[in-house]
């Protein structure tokens, strides 16, 4: 492999570890990307079609800091609830309170290192972005145009009236598990996603040597995680997404990461 891919493979490893692993290590990693992507993944097309807007709104759901290119906050939110399991600038993150299935404590959240007993959004799909927007300005969300700007406020507004799944929908009945074809997974997936991940999954390792952890390992583990980033994609990073897709290819890839090796 030539020097200058080693690099980029590198970067983008650099980057996935900072969201999808749970040491501290991985997570005060500052995802890193060539300059010459710094539009795509910050930046903003001049005519963004509502496929881009909603994926965009994704991210900043995700980690706005990152997905944004601001400095992350010092400090943890003055609204987080004291009984809550969050600390530090993570609880400033939309999904850190109302989780990756959108339903904060009726959903995923309801127990467990990531519970705070806040409700979640699935109540405002629907409703006026700039409503939204507002809430988000006021003083218990309490967003500043230094942290998110205007425009990029309304991308997160637009991803929670129009750009959430509900997961619900998506769940064998009986296994809870993500449902989708894994034979048309397989295709989707080695055509685009091997490019970075590698056709078995481990081209990329964001946990350690010997805990790994691939694409086929957090599949498994965090199922409606995945499911977010494969919509909208990961933040900080040059990654496509299966937004302007059918939500049947994006199940599909991950039904067949979820078949990839997790060790």
């Amino acid at each position: 492999m030539k020097p200058i891919f080693r690099a980029a493979l590198a970067a983008i490893a650099c980057a996935c570890m900072a969201q999808f692993s749970g040491s501290a290590s991985a997570q005060d990693a500052k995802p890193k990307h060539d300059e010459e992507a710094q539009s795509f993944v910050h930046g903003a097309p001049t005519d963004p079609s509502e496929a881009w807007t909603l994926a965009a709104g994704g991210r900043i759901y995700d980690n706005w800091w990152d997905a944004l290119d601001r400095k992350k906050p010092a400090s943890g939110h003055p609204s987080y609830p004291a009984d809550g399991k969050g600390s530090g600038p993570n609880t400033w993150r939309c999904k850190e309170c109302h989780g990756w299935d959108y339903k904060g404590r009726q959903g995923e959240y309801a127990k467990g290192d990531h519970y705070s007993g806040i409700k979640g959004i699935r109540g405002a799909q629907g409703r006026d972005p700039a409503r939204i927007m507002a809430m988000l300005r006021a003083p218990l969300h309490g967003y500043t145009q230094e942290m998110i700007k205007d425009d990029e406020l309304r991308r997160v507004a637009l991803f929670v009236t129009k750009g959430q799944h509900d997961v619900d929908r998506l769940k064998d009945k009986k296994t809870g598990n993500p449902v989708g074809s894994s034979a048309r997974g397989r295709a989707l997936y080695q055509t685009t996603c091997a490019a970075c991940h590698g056709f078995d999954g481990k081209l990329l390792n964001w946990g350690s040597k010997d805990d790994p952890a691939f694409i086929g390992t957090d599949s498994n583990k965090f199922p409606w995680e995945v499911l977010h980033k494969i919509r909208n994609s990961h933040t900080g990073i040059a990654m496509i997404n299966f937004r302007a897709l059918p939500m049947e290819d994006a199940l599909a890839v991950l039904a067949y990461s979820r078949t990839l090796p997790r060790k």
